[in-house]
């Protein structure tokens, strides 16, 4: 009986999709640079997350890539082709074990940075003032039971007790407005760590408006702080308007990013992780760049993420963005919709000066989710 030839079915097709195949690349990446990654299936779900979040972020650079006039524009695509792959892989990895969800508000931030030297974009991340709690409560030497943020008004009661020798335990006095609804102008605000077994620890901080006003990004844009910005039309200056902002937001989240940034944190409990990420942050100074001006990442959860062809190179299937109306939270606060195609000797400088904008708003704002701050 003569053998008949069997061929094994083969699929030709990848049946992963664009997340699990980037979090297999990341593995892949790591193992080659530190050796096989210990990940549990939540690191890895957190490791998708990025995969949407930074195609985003290099979809909105790129537009912005593309705005400027060409004598401004970089040659060097913003495009995973062009992304230091082995950098990513290696702070992905720390980021999702350290437990950062780009997914959820406020956590973490990412935008690509030009890196000269190697002619490659890095992902740079810059913990929001969420992610900047998750790690105090994590790393953190002595870390207080309770964290208390109040922004004061003028007619509200505030009177501290400070620690001394007739008083073992730092406290204060808090009363609202009588009238609830009309307290007054913002005069100041405080923050309290209070620790259940051993109170004589407890911690009282508080600041004047003018204090913390001293921390507020330089560049702070009127969305936020309120203020008055440009008022564009058809693509004209045509004067400034007000804009009221969030400003009580922006000062008890100024506060609240002082409350957990005070924590000490415990020698003891750093890991490879944690100093990743310290490091990263020291290597991406962002006031000298002359790089990816006006640049900032939303890892909004309702934007609509489809699937579009695949990558060559990498392997990786972009994500299709179908944007939901502007949002002032990613949009610089001198935003003109044709602004980058005028042709104007002083282009030059205002891009400069919307990216410090858009540097400081990063750092200082952590990563917001629609106009509204989520409290």
């Amino acid at each position: 009986m003569a053998k008949q030839n069997q061929t094994p079915a083969t699929i030709n097709q990848d049946e992963r999709t664009p997340s699990e195949r980037f979090t297999d690349m990341v593995i892949q990446e790591f193992t080659g640079h530190s050796g096989s990654p210990d990940l549990g299936s939540y690191q890895k779900r957190l490791i998708q997350n990025y995969f949407i979040s930074i195609d985003l972020a290099l979809k909105l650079a790129e537009e912005k890539r593309m705005k400027k006039k060409e004598q401004f524009r970089d040659k060097l695509k913003i495009t995973w082709q062009n992304i230091n792959m082995q950098t990513l892989a290696v702070n992905v990895v720390a980021c999702s074990r350290i437990g950062y969800d780009p997914a959820l508000p406020n956590h973490i931030n990412m935008m690509p940075f030009k890196n000269n030297t190697t002619n490659q974009y890095d992902i740079v991340f810059i913990p929001g003032y969420r992610g900047k709690e998750l790690m105090a409560m994590k790393y953190g030497f002595q870390v207080p039971d309770d964290v208390i943020v109040e922004v004061v008004y003028e007619n509200d009661t505030f009177k501290p007790i400070k620690k001394d020798r007739n008083n073992e335990v730092e406290t204060y006095i808090f009363e609202i407005a009588e009238d609830a609804f009309n307290r007054g102008k913002i005069i100041g605000g405080f923050y309290y760590h209070a620790y259940k077994e051993t109170s004589e620890k407890n911690r009282l901080m508080f600041y004047s408006l003018h204090e913390i006003e001293k921390r507020k990004p330089a560049y702070a844009a009127a969305e936020f702080w309120g203020g008055e910005k440009d008022k564009w039309e058809n693509g004209q200056k045509v004067g400034r308007q007000k804009v009221e902002g969030w400003y009580h937001e922006m000062i008890w989240k100024t506060i609240y990013r002082a409350a957990y940034g005070s924590i000490t944190i415990d020698g003891k409990k750093m890991d490879d992780d944690l100093m990743q990420m310290l490091q990263q942050e020291r290597l991406h100074e962002f006031d000298n760049s002359e790089e990816l001006r006006d640049i900032k990442v939303s890892s909004d959860k309702n934007r609509t993420i489809e699937k579009k062809g695949s990558k060559k190179n990498l392997n990786i299937e972009e994500a299709k963005v179908v944007p939901d109306p502007p949002d002032p939270e990613v949009e610089r606060k001198d935003a003109d919709p044709i602004a980058d195609q005028r042709v104007d000797s002083t282009d030059k400088a205002a891009e400069d000066q919307a990216y410090e904008e858009a540097m400081a708003e990063a750092n200082a704002e952590g990563d917001q989710q629609s106009a509204m701050p989520g409290f």
